[in-house]
């Protein structure tokens, strides 16, 4: 069996209780495979460690469990590979806009020109519609226009993966729309290879190549790993006229509602038993209910 450019094996977690000598498993068992290039989003209700997986991905976390491969290596630090993109902007306030991206850009490529890291972040903030606020310091910016300068940054480093923890949710509807748009012009330019922790369904929809579904936490698992079967490029305008669209959503929001907890429920009745499971996520396309395996961990309702 071929391997994928990023290799999540086996991962768990687990942290010890205030009032308990057991520690308490947030999940476990995690088996997920991303190739090079593609854009998956991870979907699940708080508490079942979204931001715990994604923070051993950027080499912030070490797992209880497990490890995770990137390129034939595994990742045991933070380093100029990963990029992140967090909810808080993380700009440096003393610096432009232009200054912040060339600060990133001069510790990726330090033998680099002046004219040549200049060159390259304006380049980006060029792709985030920044052109006429690169001289600008964050507190002179608006909130999506400084998530913008992140975006510009993290992509300017070229790293192999490109890491987002719900970088949007803080912004109004209109303001997440347009970067949503920023981010697919220059992700269809760079073919980045993706992994962004949302809870919007029709952002997931909109943006990924894939959607991975866990289950409520404790012992939270990937449960499902759902194709989204809408050709590129998209636009949210017109994404709902698409005829896969109310198929995925209507499955997305299924699980989400329901099988997240009836799942974990299991998963939990598991534990109690000591099992120690492994999970391969059940690979969906709600799109193509015919291509689906069967029997599958759990039978979904068409709504």
């Amino acid at each position: 069996m071929s391997k994928g450019f990023l290799e999540i094996e086996n991962l768990s977690q687990r942290f010890p209780q205030p009032d308990s000598s057991e520690l308490m498993t947030v999940f476990e068992g995690v088996d997920v495979t991303i190739n090079k290039g593609e854009f998956v989003c991870l979907i699940g209700h708080s508490g079942c460690g979204k931001s715990t997986i994604l923070n051993v991905l950027a080499g912030l976390a070490t797992p209880t469990d497990g490890n995770v491969i990137m390129d034939n290596k595994e990742i045991t630090g933070p380093s100029l590979d990963q990029g992140v993109i967090f909810q808080n902007h993380s700009l440096l306030p003393w610096l432009s806009a232009r200054d912040n991206v060339m600060f990133a850009v001069r510790a990726r490529w330090p033998n680099w020109s002046k004219a040549k890291r200049l060159e390259h972040a304006e380049r980006y903030l060029h792709m985030v519609g920044l052109d006429h606020a690169m001289d600008r310091k964050p507190a002179q910016l608006s909130g999506g226009m400084r998530q913008r300068v992140g975006i510009a940054r993290a992509f300017a480093i070229e790293p192999k993966l490109l890491l987002m923890d719900e970088p949007f949710g803080a912004l109004d509807a209109l303001t997440r729309g347009v970067i949503q748009e920023e981010l697919l012009k220059i992700w269809s330019e760079t073919h980045q290879t993706v992994f962004m922790i949302t809870h919007d369904v029709d952002e997931a929809i909109l943006l990924a190549d894939r959607v991975l579904l866990m289950t409520n936490g404790p012992h939270a698992q990937v449960a499902e790993s759902v194709k989204i079967d809408i050709p590129r490029p998209r636009e949210r305008a017109s994404l709902h006229q698409q005829e896969a669209y109310y198929p995925i959503r209507n499955h997305l929001v299924d699980f989400l509602v329901n099988g997240a907890k009836e799942m974990s429920a299991k998963a939990q009745a598991g534990a109690a038993r000591g099992d120690n499971p492994r999970h391969s996520p059940r690979i969906v396309n709600p799109a193509k209910p015919e291509a689906n395996p069967e029997p599958g961990p759990r039978m979904v309702r068409a709504v």
